[in-house]
């Protein structure tokens, strides 16, 4: 590569492509000397680009993290990658918009050779809604939050939030992400309780800056756990069933993140499930195909009463 110019773009992309060069080998890739090598990687630094270098015979370099970021080098794959990946973000309150802008900057100099994939997926590609078991809307969660008991959970500190209005400190553990919701597995560390939480419901304090030593989850299974806890107190109606079938036929006809089983006797079991509404209880629960009566809320058996009638009057 005789032109300077294109060599230190060159270089550069080599630089972001992986944590750590060799100098011989960047020589080598670029077809140049190990001391062009130096001399391009003193101009980088001049440019503001944070190079680091590794003492040694011929020394070898890591682009570090910097003051502000500098511009991304994507070969063709990486670009459409992005691309794509933009067009489709959904889930955090902030993210669609976000995502518009660094769209549009990368559109804006994206080669003409890749627009036609990038415009082939966007016409031809929908997105059907996620959310689709409940009939309430789907819940936002702000990206500072997401952001604070992120870091908790990486940093491996306790976490101190307020949980609709009650103050909570947990040992964070895990995030996840499921049905368009956001969760959170955390152990309380006065009760060794494990619970799950939602994040559209909590509201981080300050960080407290003490570790903690970790401690296995229930099950071994964040995803497992974090799913059974849904079913059990993750949502934001519940209702307790008896259920006129044994234990081990009910448990067949329900997935587990919406229910949790106990048996009464051979006969007899109890169901406790939640949604986001009593209205999609009371949808659901027709599919479980067996009979059983309302332990509790009381209110839920007037939207039983409503979907009964409008069933009679469709069968005529």
């Amino acid at each position: 590569m005789a032109d300077t110019s294109a060599r230190m773009l060159a270089l550069l992309a080599l630089l972001q492509s992986r944590p750590f060069w060799p100098g011989p080998e960047l020589a080598a890739r670029l077809d140049v000397s190990v001391r062009t090598i130096r001399n391009d990687i003193e101009r980088l630094r001049g440019l503001g680009y944070p190079v680091e270098a590794a003492r040694g015979r011929a020394g070898s370099y890591r682009l570090a993290a910097g003051g502000k970021l500098p511009p991304l080098l994507l070969d063709d794959e990486e670009a459409v990658a992005v691309a794509i990946g933009l067009r489709v973000a959904r889930g955090i309150a902030g993210v669609d918009e976000a995502g518009a802008r660094a769209l549009a900057k990368l559109l804006q100099v994206l080669p003409e050779r890749l627009r036609p994939t990038v415009d082939a997926v966007a016409a031809t590609v929908d997105s059907g809604p996620e959310n689709v078991g409940t009939d309430a809307p789907d819940p936002e969660v702000d990206p500072a939050v997401l952001r604070a008991v992120a870091h908790a959970v990486h940093a491996g500190e306790w976490l101190r939030f307020d949980d609709r209005g009650t103050a909570r400190r947990v040992e964070p553990y895990r995030l996840l992400s499921w049905q368009r919701r956001w969760y959170l597995v955390a152990r309380d560390p006065e009760t060794g309780e494990w619970e799950t939480f939602r994040l559209d419901w909590i509201e981080p304090r300050m960080p407290t800056r003490r570790r903690f030593e970790p401690v296995p989850v229930p099950g071994g299974d964040f995803t497992s756990f974090a799913l059974r806890s849904i079913a059990a107190g993750g949502w934001k109606v519940h209702a307790r069933l008896r259920v006129a079938a044994p234990a081990e036929r009910v448990i067949a006809r329900i997935n587990p993140t919406v229910g949790v089983v106990e048996a009464v006797d051979a006969e007899t079991s109890v169901l406790v499930t939640g949604a986001d509404s009593l209205e999609t209880i009371a949808a659901y629960i027709g599919m479980l195909g067996m009979d059983f009566t309302v332990d509790s809320p009381a209110d839920l058996v007037p939207h039983l009463q409503r979907l009964a009638e409008r069933y009679a009057r469709a069968a005529g």
